[in-house]
Parts: C-alpha cells; structure tokens; sequence
C-alpha cells in the first residue's frame, strides 16, 4: 500500500497508513486500533477508508464505532463472503500460524455476513488469476486468492474489474487514477 500512498501524495491527497498482524493480533484487537488510528488521524468530515483484503474486513468491522463515518469506502480485491481460499486452507496449521485468527475468521459465513456494508463503497477485483477447468476457481473469473463472486459478494456497490492479481492489485494505474479520481470528487 506505501507506493499507493506515495501516488496519491504526489497529487496531493493525504493518507496515513495503518499496520496491523493478523499472526499475532486477533480481528478484534486490530479493528480497536483501527478505530482509535482513525480517531487520532481524522480531523475532518470528508476522509476516505482504502484497503486491501483483509484490510476492507477490519474497515468492515470498524465502521459501526466511528464517531464519524468515511465520505468513501475503497475496497481493493476485498473478501466480501467467506472464501474457498480461506475455508480450504483454515485447516492446515501453516496457515494457521501466519494467518492467526484472523484468516480463520475468514473462512466463517456468519461472521463476514454480518458485517457491514457501507453505502458508499467502491470494489476493485482483479481478474488475472488463471482459468482452468482442474484449478480450484475452475474457469471463474478470479485474482488467484477470490473470485469475482467473492470480491463483490452480495453488494450493489460499483465493482471496478482490473486485470490484476490480488496482492498487486494496489499497485495498477487504472486502481490507482480511479481512486485519485474519486477522492478529488469527495473534496
């Protein structure tokens, strides 16, 4: 997220970055810090939430104890139903150990479907995961972690296909200008 970031200072809106572990925090933790890092960091009513996977969960999370709810929500390749991915691998203890609790939260129905959903939310899924009828997403389209069903999920939020895989999606242009674009919007 730091050369996103670095992006959209360059043409001039400011952001600051939040750090979290999903190894050694739980979803819990992680989302009070958020909500006090935004607390801390927001000195206006007109600010943007941008995250990535995991990160649009603790978003999710948050958004019911912020004082001031986010002009925008931007969601990049956001698990937005509990995903195969997770649900497969919840199972094995690699994933366990770096994923924590928190990926195993990822792969509970009841739990991704009761978190909110803000109304001003914008989705960018990435569509560069392979296609094949013997892999795990079949011939779907997908970002080799979701498929677009799981990144749009039951939304009627705008959902911006890009043809990048998940953990370089916020590195594209065209995420990248659309979300400058938005922003400059919001002002």
């Amino acid at each position: 997220m730091l050369p996103l970031s670095n992006r959209l200072s360059r043409i001039g809106h400011h952001s600051h970055l939040f750090a979290y572990s999903a190894t050694l925090e739980s979803l819990q933790q992680a989302t009070n810090r958020l909500v006090d890092f935004i607390h801390r960091h927001v000195h206006s009513t007109q600010y943007a939430c941008i995250g990535h996977s995991l990160g649009t969960v603790l978003i999710r999370q948050a958004l019911p104890q912020l004082t001031s709810q986010p002009s925008a929500c931007l969601f990049l390749a956001p698990p937005m139903v509990a995903c195969k991915a997770a649900q497969f691998f919840s199972s094995f203890w690699p994933y366990q150990v770096i994923n924590g609790e928190m990926g195993q939260r990822l792969a509970q129905e009841d739990l991704m479907a009761q978190l909110l959903l803000p109304t001003n939310l914008k989705i960018y899924a990435g569509t560069a995961g392979l296609r094949a009828p013997w892999l795990p997403f079949g011939n779907q389209v997908n970002d080799g972690i979701l498929s677009l069903a799981e990144a749009s999920g039951q939304s009627e939020a705008e959902v911006i296909q890009v043809p990048a895989l998940h953990t370089l999606i916020m590195n594209s242009k065209i995420v990248c200008a659309d979300i400058a674009q938005t922003l400059s919007g919001l002002a």
